[in-house]
């Protein structure tokens, strides 16, 4: 099975595509399984509008089209309605509300901590070895709410640093998200986004070499990750391909499907 569950959709902003866009280069390439995983909406308290994510106004129009597309495409391709999520514990309610409006699953997506009206992206933070540790915690207290099928970039906190500033910080933090997936459960994720952009030769700094060799010990489950943000992301079997290989060839266990419900 040819399953990928991190596609966004143009209302997180950085996107670019229709949604059915995604559905038609996901057949082409031979996809069973297509989930939806735009970045969350949140009701911030303070009025913030987030420059990244889907505004609240387009989640009923969000879920209503891929719901519709769930009819339309049934026995060609599953599609599932997902959510990319950082957990926010003053939010907590608002998640299961979106559970109860229809969202079958959330990926961890752990680019803020505690909140993001009050908190700077993660990146320029794990540039400290304080800022790493911290992303580190918040990851940990998200996977251990249950309300997480997988973490997304687990190495993440590599996204401004080089190989060779993977530091003793960085293995303690690796050591705290991995064991934690291992104890919930939880697949980490190998990004293609990310690995796309090595082969175009430049790097978001994930997926991190020496994460990927450090967490050999761990055994973790692995899936892969498109983070499809425009529909040649999809299109592009070679890229899939090569990171299917890359993770059997570290020797990882790679599971191709999530048991979900639509």
């Amino acid at each position: 099975m040819k399953a990928n569950y991190h596609t966004h959709t143009i209302r997180c902003q950085h996107a670019m595509g229709r949604d059915e866009d995604f559905i038609s280069a996901a057949l082409d390439a031979g996809f069973d399984v297509l989930g939806f995983a735009d970045h969350a909406p949140w009701p911030f308290r303070n009025g913030f509008v987030s420059p990244i994510r889907m505004p609240m106004s387009d989640l009923e129009d969000y879920i209503r089209s891929v719901k519709a597309l769930q009819k339309q495409y049934a026995g060609q391709i599953d599609i599932f309605l997902g959510l990319e999520s950082e957990y926010f514990p003053r939010y907590r309610d608002h998640m299961l509300r979106l559970r109860e409006m229809g969202v079958s699953y959330f990926i961890l997506g752990a680019h803020y901590n505690d909140s993001e009206e009050e908190n700077p992206y993660i990146g320029p933070e794990c540039q400290t070895d304080e800022g790493v540790l911290r992303y580190a915690e918040h990851a940990v207290k998200a996977m251990r709410t249950g309300l997480f099928c997988y973490v997304a970039h687990p190495d993440l906190f590599m996204r401004h640093r080089r190989d060779d500033e993977f530091s003793p910080a960085c293995e303690q933090a690796t050591d705290m998200i991995c064991q934690a997936a291992n104890e919930m459960k939880l697949p980490i994720e190998y990004n293609l986004l990310g690995l796309d952009t090595q082969l175009r030769g430049f790097s978001r700094g994930y997926p991190s070499a020496p994460f990927w060799e450090y967490i050999k010990k761990f055994d973790n489950t692995v899936i892969l990750g498109v983070d499809a943000h425009e529909p040649s992301h999809l299109a592009d079997t070679s890229l899939w391909e090569t990171g299917r290989r890359n993770v059997l060839d570290m020797g990882y266990r790679l599971i191709d499907h999530l048991d979900l419900e639509v």
